[in-house]
């Protein structure tokens, strides 16, 4: 997966910085990991470990100003535990490192267009309004963009420096590492492994595309496949959980409970989802020719090898032989706290250079203009 030389704006700050010391603290930064249902912050040292974390849920139904408020609270929330907890600490933190549900634009801090923060979470400026807020210079990057760099840094990829990363959860995302650079192309977008099109006539996905990865294996579309079983009378095990759950509460894991259960509906939605997934990574292979694939998130997580063993061999059997025989797709290793984790890379490699800030003013200048 060689990369030719890219534009200073797409490297700048991006080579893959040494693996961390046991002793490597150094400065701390604050953390945000927004998603569609929870927006977490926490205190994160430069060795990867979190000092202080908080939670709320996403208030999407409310509003872009919800969501943004949802965010401070959060960071603020974070700070004030660390004061607390590590008073001596506190007066170290450095930046904030952020991320956010893509497309987005990495270098102005803009959230541009994600497909499931509500239909006016549009052009959202989120690093200057956490700067604004925070009094910290702040770094936004595309959620999985931040996992792939955790990842490589203390995690599932450390020896690698040419690794896909895949997370099926809620949605499903990916991103690209080349030589131990993010591939983010000129507009920042580079990476939406998720929407890649598995079937051209298949089921409509969030961003409006149809028949995308993420329309077919991600939590929501298995959970939505199970909802029409039940609606269409075709699974007893689907409709009595529907019963006992609601229908809203018929979501992936319980899927996956029916399918352990010998449920055939529910079974076969599992398996397209994982044949999907699968086909998926053969093409990847076929292109990137990555020593890795690290698959993270909670669906993925909670199959395990049931998940990974049919792509495995779906790589081996329809892979070109020369990346097939190196690839390997294998677990990731940071769980729920990736994005987290991640964010002290993020500020790590980009707060050297202003560029990242997409031009803001200094921070002082900021807050003294807020």
């Amino acid at each position: 997966m060689k990369a030719e030389a890219a534009a200073p704006r797409e490297t700048a700050g991006l080579r893959r910085p040494p693996s961390p010391g046991a002793g490597d603290v150094g400065r701390l930064v604050l953390a945000l990991d927004l998603g569609a249902s929870r927006v977490r912050a926490a205190a994160v040292a430069a060795d990867g470990s979190l000092l202080a974390r908080h939670q709320l849920a996403t208030p999407v139904t409310e509003g872009p100003e919800a969501v943004l408020g949802a965010c401070v609270e959060a960071l603020r929330a974070a700070r004030e535990e660390l004061e607390r907890s590590a008073p001596a600490l506190a007066g170290g933190l450095a930046a904030i490192g952020v991320a956010a549900p893509g497309p987005l634009d990495p270098w102005r801090g803009v959230v541009v267009d994600p497909p499931n923060l509500g239909p006016t979470f549009r052009e959202i400026p989120l690093g200057e309004r956490i700067e604004a807020a925070l009094g910290l210079p702040a770094y936004v990057e595309r959620d999985t963009n931040v996992a792939a760099l955790a990842e490589g840094a203390f995690g599932a990829a450390r020896a690698a420096r040419d690794y896909l990363y895949l997370t099926v959860s809620t949605g499903l995302g990916g991103a690209i590492v080349s030589e131990g650079h993010l591939v983010l192309g000129p507009d920042g977008t580079a990476g939406e492994l998720g929407h890649l099109p598995v079937e051209l006539d298949g089921p409509p996905c969030g961003c409006g595309g149809r028949g995308h990865l993420e329309a077919i294996a991600s939590g929501v579309a298995v959970a939505r496949a199970a909802r029409r079983a039940v609606e269409r009378g075709e699974s007893p095990e689907l409709e009595r959980l529907a019963a006992e759950h609601g229908l809203g509460g018929l979501d992936a894991r319980r899927v996956a409970e029916a399918e352990t259960a010998g449920d055939p509906a529910a079974t076969a939605i599992m398996a397209r989802a994982r044949h999907a997934f699968a086909a998926v990574c053969v093409g990847l292979v076929d292109v990137f020719n990555p020593e890795l694939i690290v698959v993270g998130g909670s669906l993925a997580r909670a199959q395990g090898e049931r998940w990974l063993a049919p792509a495995r061999e779906s790589v081996a059997r329809h892979a070109f032989r020369i990346p097939a025989r190196r690839a390997r797709i294998v677990p990731a290793a940071l769980g729920d706290d990736v994005g987290l984790v991640g964010a002290t890379v993020l500020v790590r490699q980009r707060a050297a250079d202003d560029r990242w800030r997409g031009g803001r003013p200094p921070i002082h200048a900021a807050i003294s203009a807020a």
